[in-house]
């Protein structure tokens, strides 16, 4: 048995191959590159049943990750976050059985550690000595507190308006951390051209192959936390869409070595009304996005005009039945505080405006009485603090709190 069954790097517009042990960044065509993996081998070998007595992290799986060498593995105990059922607030939205996959709780604080786990191992495999990227935030922060216990040198780009803890993660990593006067794809131009100059490994969403992988970690363990049997809708916030392309991937696999029941969950991304190239892209039966002007929301993470990915995205939609859908940012802050008030679960604007997205997919018909649905919340909310804005009454020493207010 194999540590890793990972086969090669394909690309899923003009199908050429690329050798996993070399450094690769896009495809000769422009598109980014997916990782294949000898599934028929591993279902003569590997047995599901095997990951009872793992270690309860995303490292588990490590038969379908790219990583071939254990020694070369980055962690912070990252993955198998709880799989949280939401009663109250599933009976608020309609939803008998709604669940959050609670990705607040993984080192980092958001779902992006996965990415970058599996991201900076496979690069220290490589034997990369330095990278750079351009992020809204999370991702950046990952990469550069993964890269600094790799001993990889790392070189961020975010815009001003990124949260601000995410700039101090970076600083305190000793990450080189520049701020843009403009969008992610702002930052994205500047670090392409330093990638083009210096040579630096390009850690930009989907132009290295690997931080899927680590994301997609979020679906085999989804299947297997519902005992390898599939629910029936998924929603995830989708910027970038690595997460939701990851999932998609991660289920595919799962059923090319038999080891799910069902069919494949509906998939839905979703968006921010002022940034919802997907949506727009979905809506008009295209295969491919067009690029958002003057993109804002208060969901940061999701505030990406154009997705490298987005025809993968689509894919995924479109293979499912899934749908996409965009929500307005009272919603999301609304839908934010519900969740909390509800459950106690102080998640991540993104997160919000899944769990908004389905509530109007409910409201609509779309999401049906009796199903299983899961909603992944992105990050921790503690992220974004600054959604929140409280003003209590001061009081001083000796009054009386009063009985009801």
């Amino acid at each position: 048995m194999s540590f890793s069954y990972v086969s090669h790097l394909y690309c899923p517009k003009c199908e050429r191959t690329y050798d996993v042990d070399q450094i690769h960044q896009l495809c000769e065509c422009g598109s980014p590159l997916l990782v294949a993996y000898d599934l028929e081998l591993m279902r003569q070998e590997v047995k599901r049943e095997a990951l009872a007595e793992r270690e309860p992290s995303l490292w588990r799986y490590h038969e379908l990750l790219p990583v071939k060498h254990p020694e070369h593995i980055v962690s912070l105990g990252e993955g198998m976050t709880p799989l949280v059922r939401m009663p109250r607030l599933g009976r608020n939205i309609g939803i008998d059985s709604l669940y959050m996959k609670d990705e607040g709780v993984i080192p980092t604080g958001t779902f992006k550690a996965r990415g970058a786990a599996v991201g900076i191992s496979k690069a220290k495999e490589l034997g990369v000595k330095r990278l750079a990227m351009p992020t809204n935030g999370n991702a950046g922060a990952a990469w550069s507190l993964y890269a600094a216990r790799a001993g990889i040198q790392a070189t961020v780009v975010m815009p001003v308006d990124a949260p601000e803890l995410t700039r101090k993660e970076c600083a305190i990593a000793g990450a080189e951390l520049y701020l843009v006067n403009g969008l992610i794809s702002d930052a994205g131009q500047i670090v392409a051209k330093a990638i083009r100059e210096y040579g630096w490994y390009d850690a930009s969403t989907l132009k290295e192959p690997y931080r899927i992988e680590g994301k997609k970690t979020m679906g085999l363990e989804i299947a297997e936390q519902f005992s390898w049997q599939l629910p029936d809708v998924i929603l995830y916030p989708t910027g970038g869409g690595v997460g939701l392309i990851g999932i998609y991937k991660a289920i595919k696999e799962l059923q090319a070595l038999g080891w799910v029941d069902g069919r494949m969950p509906r998939l839905v991304a979703v968006q921010a009304e002022h940034c919802a190239p997907i949506v727009k892209a979905w809506k008009e039966k295209k295969r491919e996005s067009e690029f958002w002007p003057n993109a804002h929301t208060v969901a940061f993470g999701i505030n990406v005009p154009k997705a490298l990915g987005d025809f993968l995205v689509l894919e995924a939609v479109y293979e499912t039945d899934g749908c996409a859908v965009a929500i307005g940012d009272e919603a999301i802050l609304a839908e934010q505080r519900t969740a909390a008030e509800l459950e106690g679960a102080f998640i991540c604007p993104e997160g919000a405006a899944a769990f908004a997205a389905a509530r109007t997919l409910r409201e609509s018909g779309w999401i049906r009485d009796g199903e299983t649905v899961v909603v992944l919340n992105t990050g921790t909310g503690l992220k974004y603090a600054d959604t929140v804005d409280v003003h209590p009454p001061v009081l001083e020493p000796g009054d009386m709190l009063p009985k009801e207010n």
